[in-house]
């Protein structure tokens, strides 16, 4: 490689270290992720995506104008052939403190979830339970996961097809007792971002055997209608997320979020002018003296 194309490559690199720094920061600012004095456990399962998390969360922990903890925790699923040494290795060298919680998740789905069946909804509730108690155990007080916006808009499709459901994945979450908060600090990054960064990172990913393996996954599918949307109309998921942002409830149809059996008309007021003319009566059969003239009540 010729040394422009280095200082081409290492360009490239710190325009996308900046952006997603500043994604993460401004999400975080947003939606008030991270306060002063906080635990940030972060979730860290071997993925690109928790990995960059983890970089960027701890690099803004050195500039950031409130003092925040962040302890890295792994769930070690008991997946057979999970390379055990990797990730405490990892967390030795960047010397931050870290927990390998041992839970047997894998055992449980396998024996719970006929061959061939998606495992990715019991498998998230078990180890949800288990990080929810844990976070708890170490006195954590916000739980940061590493699901980035391309996940987020997935989810709303998902839930959407398959579930019937207008529902996404939040950028914060209370859990439903209230015990524990969940944030998301890539909500704002695409996961083009953060597979470039995790090359040039070279970070030790360790991939997922249970669910890696599951060709058909519906989300597969979505994801793929996505980048394919990406490619026609660029800037599609960054509007799809946008729109999850700015939510109007009268104008869809949940009888929960807005009432529409009470919508009472009401012209006691001067009505202003709308945007477009009166409209001229050319022809008709009604009798317009029957009427009633509400300028002169």
């Amino acid at each position: 490689m010729s040394q422009t194309d280095t200082r081409k490559e290492v360009f490239e690199f710190n325009k996308l270290q900046k952006r997603l720094r500043r994604n993460v920061g401004n999400a975080i600012t947003d939606y008030g992720m991270i306060e002063e004095g906080d635990v940030v456990m972060a979730c860290i399962s071997g993925g690109k995506d928790s990995f960059a998390m983890l970089d960027i969360l701890l690099q803004l922990q050195k500039v950031a104008p409130i003092s925040f903890e962040v302890v890295a925790v792994n769930l070690d699923q008991k997946q057979p052939g999970f390379p055990e040494h990797i990730l405490p290795e990892y967390f030795e060298s960047l010397n931050i403190p870290y927990y390998i919680v041992d839970k047997d998740t894998y055992s449980v789905v396998k024996q719970k979830v006929p061959e061939g069946k998606t495992t990715c909804g019991l498998c998230s509730r078990l180890r949800r339970g288990t990080l929810y108690s844990f976070a708890e155990k170490i006195g954590a007080t916000k739980i940061a996961l590493g699901h980035h916006m391309d996940d987020m808009v997935e989810t709303l499709f998902l839930n959407m097809f398959h579930g019937a459901r207008l529902k996404g994945m939040p950028p914060k979450l209370r859990s439903d007792d209230g015990r524990n908060v969940v944030i998301r600090p890539l909500t704002y990054c695409r996961e083009d971002d953060l597979i470039r960064y995790a090359q040039h990172k070279d970070f030790p990913i360790i991939p997922c055997n249970l669910c890696g393996s599951q060709e058909n996954l519906q989300r597969q599918n979505i994801k793929a209608m996505l980048v394919e949307w990406d490619k026609k109309t660029p800037g599609r998921v960054e509007n799809i997320f946008k729109s999850m942002q700015n939510v109007s409830p009268s104008q869809l149809a949940d009888k929960a979020l807005f009432d529409f059996e009470n919508l009472p008309l009401d012209r006691s007021e001067e009505r202003q002018e709308y945007e477009f003319s009166e409209a001229v009566v050319s022809s008709t059969n009604i009798d317009e003296s029957l009427f009633i003239d509400v300028t002169n009540i």
